[in-house]
Parts: C-alpha cells; sequence; structure tokens
C-alpha cells in the first residue's frame, strides 16, 4: 500500500511539473522571447505531443527488460538537467531544442500509469483510474495556480526553475521506491510469459484500435479549447494579472475532486455510478457550449459541466482500455493509446492556433462542440461493437461500469 501511494505521490509530482506554463505558453513566450503569434503558442503545445508520441513507446519498450522505476531515476534526471539549460536559452530556437528534449525524458513518467495497474487487481482499477484522473486534474490546479502566480509576481522564465524541481523530486522518490522496496532492475514482468511475446493478429487488437480512435477524436476536442482558455478569461474581464485566469483554468480539476468522492459514495451505498458515454459526451458538449459565452459566470458554469463530464467520461475510457488488455500488454497498449491521445493533442494544438488567429479566442469552444457532438455520434458505433472473437468470452466494453471501489 505505500507503494501505491508513493507512486501516486510521485505522478502528482510530475503533473504538477508539467501544468505550470500550459495555460500561459502565449504570455511566456511574449514576455521571455517577444513572440507574441498566437500560431507560435500553438504549434510548441503540439510539439511537446510529437516528441511524447514518438518517445513513449521507446521507453515502453525499454522497461520490457530494464524496471520503469530505475528508468525514471535517469530519464528525470535527464529532464531536470534540460529544463535548467533550458532557463539559460538566449533565443526562442534554443528554447525549443532544450525544452522539447526535456519533454523527450519526462514523457517516460507516464509509464508510471500501466505500471501501477499492474499491482492492482482488475476490481479496483475503476477506483484506481478515478483516483489517478483526480491526479491528472488536481495538478492541473496546483500547476495552473503555481504558474500563474510565479508569472504575477515574478518573471516568466522562473516557472521553468518550479518545472525541474518537479523532475528531481520525482528522481529521488524512485531511489527512495528501489531502496526500500529492493525492486531489482530487470523489469518483473518480462521473460517466460508467452503471452507478452506472442503478437497479437489484427482482428484481435480491433477493440483497443477502435477505443484509441474515440480517444483521438475526444482529446482533439477537450485540448482544442486549452491553449488559450487563459488568455480568453483575460479578454472578457478585462482583468489583469495570471493568477485568476489559472484557478479558472484549473475548475475541471476541484470537479474532479468532487467527483471521486461522490462516485465512492455511490459505490459504497451499492448504487451504480452514473458512466453512460453519450449522456457525459453531451453534458460536456453543453458545457463547452457555454464557456464560449462571453459572460464570466456562464464561464464558470461551463467550466464546471465540462469538469464533471470529462471525468466521467476519462475514468469510463480509461477502465475499457485496461479490460480489453492484460497485465503483460498494459505498457504496450497504453504507450499505443497513448499515441493515439497525443495525436489528438497534437492536432488540437496545430487547430487551436489557427483558429484563434482566424476567428478569435471565442471560436475554439464551438468548433470543439460541434467535434464532440460527433465523437457522441461515433461513439455509439465504437463502444457497441462486440470484441474479437476468441479474445474474450464476454464483452467487457459492453460490461464496464466506471464504480469506485476502495482498496
Amino acid at each position: 500500500m505505500k507503494l501505491r501511494s508513493t507512486i501516486i505521490l510521485m505522478m502528482t509530482f510530475a503533473v504538477i511539473s508539467d501544468a505550470i506554463l500550459i495555460p500561459f505558453y502565449p504570455q511566456f513566450f511574449a514576455a521571455r522571447y517577444g513572440v507574441t503569434s498566437p500560431v507560435h503558442a500553438g504549434a510548441y503545445v503540439a510539439f511537446i505531443s510529437i516528441v511524447v508520441m514518438l518517445t513513449l513507446p521507446l521507453w515502453a519498450r525499454i522497461a520490457k527488460r530494464l524496471d520503469a522505476m530505475h528508468l525514471l531515476v535517469y530519464t528525470q534526471c535527464a529532464a531536470g538537467v534540460l529544463s535548467l539549460a533550458s532557463y539559460f536559452a538566449p533565443t526562442v530556437a534554443l528554447f525549443w531544442v532544450l525544452s522539447l528534449a526535456m519533454f523527450m525524458c519526462k514523457s517516460s513518467y507516464l509509464l508510471m500509469y500501466p505500471y501501477m495497474m499492474r499491482l492492482e487487481a482488475k476490481e479496483s482499477h475503476a477506483y484506481t483510474i478515478g483516483v489517478l484522473s483526480v491526479v491528472v486534474h488536481f495538478g492541473a490546479i496546483a500547476g495552473a495556480v503555481a504558474g500563474g502566480f510565479v508569472m504575477q509576481f515574478w518573471d516568466a522564465h522562473h516557472c521553468i526553475f518550479a518545472m525541474a524541481a518537479g523532475d528531481f523530486v520525482q528522481m529521488a522518490i524512485c531511489l527512495s521506491l528501489i531502496r526500500t522496496h529492493g525492486i531489482a532492475r530487470r523489469c518483473r514482468f518480462a521473460g517466460g510469459d508467452e503471452e507478452a511475446l506472442a503478437k497479437p493478429s489484427l482482428r484481435a487488437r480491433m477493440p483497443i484500435l477502435r477505443l484509441a480512435l474515440l480517444m483521438l477524436a475526444f482529446d482533439f476536442c477537450v485540448y482544442l479549447i486549452r491553449p488559450f482558455m487563459a488568455s480568453y478569461w483575460q479578454a472578457v474581464t478585462h482583468a489583469p494579472g495570471e493568477l485568476v485566469p489559472g484557478l479558472v483554468f484549473a475548475i475541471p480539476g476541484i470537479v474532479a475532486l468532487v467527483a471521486l468522492r461522490l462516485n465512492k459514495q455511490l459505490s459504497e451505498q451499492g448504487k451504480r455510478v452514473p458512466d453512460h458515454m453519450l449522456a457525459n459526451l453531451l453534458l460536456c458538449t453543453a458545457g463547452t457550449l457555454l464557456q464560449g459565452v462571453e459572460a464570466p459566470l456562464w464561464i464558470v458554469m461551463g467550466r464546471v459541466m465540462f469538469g464533471w463530464a470529462l471525468f466521467q467520461i476519462v475514468v469510463k475510457l480509461d477502465v475499457t482500455m485496461f479490460a480489453l488488455s492484460t497485465p503483460a500488454s498494459y505498457a504496450a497498449d497504453y504507450s499505443f493509446i497513448n499515441f493515439f491521445q497525443n495525436l489528438g493533442v497534437l492536432l488540437a494544438s496545430f487547430a487551436a492556433g489557427a483558429i484563434v488567429d482566424e476567428a478569435g479566442l471565442r471560436a475554439p469552444f464551438f468548433v470543439a462542440s460541434a467535434g464532440l457532438v460527433f465523437t457522441a455520434i461515433a461513439s455509439v458505433w465504437l463502444l457497441a461493437r462486440p470484441r474479437a472473437p476468441g479474445a474474450a468470452r464476454s464483452n467487457p466494453i459492453a460490461e464496464t461500469g466506471v464504480t469506485a471501489r476502495a482498496n
């Protein structure tokens, strides 16, 4: 249990350090390098997704032999060093090179997700996924608030020190876990597993592929509104400072904390947690549309609705992914799914900058809403189809429900 809790703590630091600059890249580039183009900020976030897409499968392959905990000692140390180096970058081009190399190393912490799920019983996956989802949202809260605080009271580039600190904390936690739990360098899941060595047929992989396509579409819509959320709030309210925009950006994270608690209470009472994908996608659409109304109250209400639906959808999709996979394939399947998710983020980042540049800060909300309607329609087909014959006796997509079980 201590190992589980410590891994969650480590992932919290990882997400916080990742999220510090996410809502503020337009302001960061303007303050540090005088680059004010929204297309540039969108392109930078897109390239972050590219490097994660390309490197996570590499880390997953290495983790088949080298235990992921040992791997993170090296990669997070390198990420921290590269982050500090990017602080001294005199040009925006050099900053791109150093910071993207940093994200290449930093992306290895995502392996802790399937690593932890391997240590959990199947029946507790839904609750654990809910906890990890809250960790992601909590990281967005803390990161956005910390980033806004630093940018408001110091200089924009000082955020980089906070990001580097998160990397070095992760490295220290990994070293501590390796020593206290005697974790060997060789992956505990490697070798002798025929299931891990066997290559599944394309037909057997179709359920994972359909789920990946749905996640691509959903992540595209969700991340389309993200890069310029803080700028949009400032444009609507005409209020100076970055602290309040950071809090508004983090509203979905606060809602996720409430949702996890309510889900757990309903489960303990023997009640089924509302997890209908289509209904939650439509609620997410309504929340996105409300955020496009240029009034602070409606924006906040939209963020609340958006956050509730987002939490339920993310948990449902991740539970489905692990239900379709096996422990020996968790890392490989997760890196495959993550590739499509980051492709969605990549497309959204490029599209967001172009849309804002062409049609203004409100436009991404309307484009995202239209995309969510399409995703809702597609989900009916993509999640209703049965799994390939022979892959399992039952249909995990149809049977998986989001229930919160305490360990």
